[in-house]
């Protein structure tokens, strides 16, 4: 019997795709399929994938022309499958000629002409070609503009910076340079807000009263009373509203959440979070409008978001303890808050007067998880035992900080409806419902 090995990513299945696996299995008698992972695809940069690796899987499936499906994990492993599953020839599209050809060492190669005129690219372009504008201060929008060139059909085509007259380099180029949030709504399909928190809540509103969907760094509103009106407003005008935390997609800081969940530490004891940065923050001690980013705002959300999500948001109580240097606005140079669960303990420090090692520190009752500063932008992590021998360090890859696979969501949660958000509902509100909180000055101490 002679067995035939391809591999492929199989998006959007389309007629290319099945007449590809059809030569294939005409070339033998036993075709075997190897699917990409999402992780080995974002591995090589291929941040554009719509479909989860299930539904491409079911897609190959549901062809009939596999006779065996295997999932592509690592670099490598084509090697592996050839010798382990004794494949006598490897085959793929023309567009990869010469390209393994070291694998003649093991099989015969055969490269095959792919079908003129269809294209997965193709046709995910066609899908999310979303015309995005960016709300905020130029400053801020540098990262998200430059990864936004890796995401298959993001199209950044202007911003409107409420404060600031003068565009940095990275924005300058863009066709749309608006003087009002109206000017840059007319343009676009989206919209990415990154302002001052405290403009969230109307930008938003106007945002989705023009059936516009919106990105927003978090908190999307300093109420939980506006949290729940955008939200509703987002889903009676059929719009994304999404809340925007990068860390959320990180493929480590997913995996370091599904193993602390499956009892690797054994229960969850206390939960330690730190992040921290120093800015220029002397205007900020005086003025009636805050300039930069408070602390709590800056960095509350993301020192939230992995108590929330393994400990939940019902919580016993908090403590919030601040070192305010504006009454008036209510800035904080730093902030600690403390949230006591029934049976676990967390604890955050946030800062941009403050500088501190900014880890986190997961404890349990059989091991605890460390991972080393900056932990938001999260790519290893060790789990640790009382006995090192047993400690187990992960790395993943990962790309634009999270801001690519963000995007990428953003544009799949437009596209298709039934896509979920990575961030709860639950979680997004109660995040709001604490910066609430210290707004009101409730469960506050100053010093």
């Amino acid at each position: 019997m002679k067995k035939v090995l391809t591999y492929g990513t199989f998006d959007l299945l389309h007629h290319g795709h099945i007449r590809l696996l059809e030569r294939a299995k005409a070339l033998g008698d036993y075709l075997v399929v190897g699917v990409t992972s999402d992780t080995f695809d974002r591995a090589r940069g291929k941040l554009n994938v719509q479909q989860s690796l299930m539904e491409r899987i079911n897609n190959v499936k549901r062809t009939g022309l596999a006779d065996q499906i295997i999932v592509e994990e690592y670099e490598g492993q084509k090697i592996d499958d050839i010798k382990r599953l004794g494949i006598d020839i490897f085959t793929v599209g023309s567009d990869w000629k010469g390209h393994f050809d070291y694998l003649k060492e093991y099989c015969q190669v055969v490269y095959l002409d792919r079908t003129a005129g269809i294209s997965s690219t193709e046709l995910r372009c066609e899908r999310q070609e979303i015309s995005i504008g960016l709300v905020g201060e130029a400053s801020s929008l540098n990262k998200f503009e430059r990864e936004s060139h890796y995401v298959n059909g993001a199209n950044i085509v202007g911003v409107y910076a409420q404060h600031t007259t003068q565009f940095n380099e990275a924005v300058m180029h863009l066709p749309i340079q608006a003087h009002s949030l109206d000017e840059l709504l007319d343009h676009v399909d989206a919209v990415y807000i990154i302002s001052n928190p405290i403009y969230h809540y109307e930008q938003i509103r106007q945002a989705l009263s023009r059936h516009k969907h919106v990105l927003c760094e978090s908190p999307v509103a300093l109420s939980v009373k506006q949290m729940h009106e955008l939200f509703q407003m987002a889903k009676d005008n059929h719009c994304v509203l999404m809340d925007a935390l990068r860390t959320a997609h990180s493929t480590a800081f997913h995996r370091m959440l599904l193993l602390v969940k499956s009892g690797i530490i054994g229960d969850v004891v206390t939960m330690d979070a730190v992040c921290t940065s120093l800015l220029d923050i002397e205007e900020d001690k005086k003025s009636d409008t805050a300039k930069n980013w408070n602390s709590i705002c800056s960095w509350g959300p993301t020192a939230m978001l992995p108590i929330f999500q393994l400990l939940g948001t019902d919580y016993r109580e908090k403590k919030i303890v601040s070192r305010i240097i504006n009454e008036k606005t209510l800035f904080d140079s730093f902030t600690k808050i403390s949230f006591i669960y029934p049976h676990a303990v967390a604890s955050i420090k946030v800062g941009v007067g403050a500088k501190s090692e900014g880890q986190m520190v997961i404890s349990g009752t059989k091991a605890y998880i460390w991972v080393p500063a900056p932990w938001w932008k999260m790519d290893y992590f060790e789990v640790k035992y009382e006995d090192p021998n047993e400690n187990h360090r992960f790395f993943y890859q990962l790309d634009g900080e999270g801001i690519r696979a963000e995007i990428l969501h953003f544009i799949k949660m437009v596209q298709n409806e039934n896509t979920l958000p990575t961030i709860d509902y639950q979680i997004s509100e109660g995040i709001v419902k604490v910066i609430e909180d210290y707004y009101q000055q409730k469960d506050c101490v100053k010093i």
